[in-house]
């Protein structure tokens, strides 16, 4: 089994309407799927990307860079597919 770790990446919220109730299911239902423990942090507020009410008090807005953290064995294929779904804009154009 591999070794635990962290992995962390700089994520900028491209949607129009930012980080609202849709992108932070589909970033909740995603992060469930992983059993690294994973946090997103906006101006110095960390969340646990498992939580909707955590990631919607982020109020982050459309141009918004969020550092997003993951922790465990699987943490490396956790960022990528969370990577994939800032850069797929949350599938919203």
């Amino acid at each position: 089994m591999a070794q635990p770790q962290t992995v962390t990446a700089n994520l900028q919220v491209q949607n129009e309407f930012g980080l609202h109730a849709r992108p932070v299911t589909l970033i909740v239902k995603l992060a469930k799927t992983f059993s690294s423990c994973i946090s997103i942090e906006h101006r110095g507020t960390v969340s646990d990307a498992k939580s909707v009410m955590a990631l919607l008090l982020l109020a982050a807005d459309q141009g918004t860079v969020l550092t997003v953290t993951a922790e465990g064995h699987d943490a490396g294929e956790a960022i990528e597919a969370i990577e994939q779904l800032f850069s797929d804009k949350f599938g919203e154009d």
